[in-house]
């Protein structure tokens, strides 16, 4: 999956400012190709954490449903759920592996630890990361 710097740079910038909160969204765009080309990431559709916790998020079910009318009416996919950890590392917890129940869909963290963002990507599977893939590294 390929996310361009002005869309990393708007999920930074989401996460800064709701931290110490966990931020999250969708990553919209287009899916990847018979030939071989990766999925493309167009857009950030930033979401409330409705549970402003900062160890744990949640979206609103209408927030969701909001996400994906628009996403159609744009022709897009959603490609990826979002989330920040304000002070923990670019890497699926233990919550996150046990809620990551759709296997079409990438899990993007955003870490803001030591205020060095890293942001991975991971494909889960029954709650096993199958694949990581790294599109921001700072540290």
């Amino acid at each position: 999956m390929i996310i361009g710097k002005d869309i990393i740079d708007e999920m930074i910038a989401q996460a800064e400012k709701d931290a110490p909160i966990e931020t999250c969204g969708y990553l919209l765009g287009r899916t990847a190709t018979e030939q071989g080309e990766d999925s493309v990431v167009t857009e950030n559709y930033p979401m409330e954490n409705i549970d402003h916790s900062a160890e744990h998020f949640s979206f609103a079910p209408h927030d969701q449903f909001a996400a994906l009318r628009y996403a159609r009416s744009k022709n897009l996919k959603i490609l990826a759920n979002w989330h920040s950890h304000p002070a923990s590392p670019s890497r699926p917890s233990q919550e996150d592996l046990r809620l990551a129940n759709d296997p079409t869909i990438r899990y993007a963290i955003l870490s803001l630890l030591d205020g060095k963002p890293n942001l991975n990507s991971f494909h889960i599977i029954n709650g096993e990361v199958i694949e990581k893939q790294t599109h921001l590294k700072t540290d």
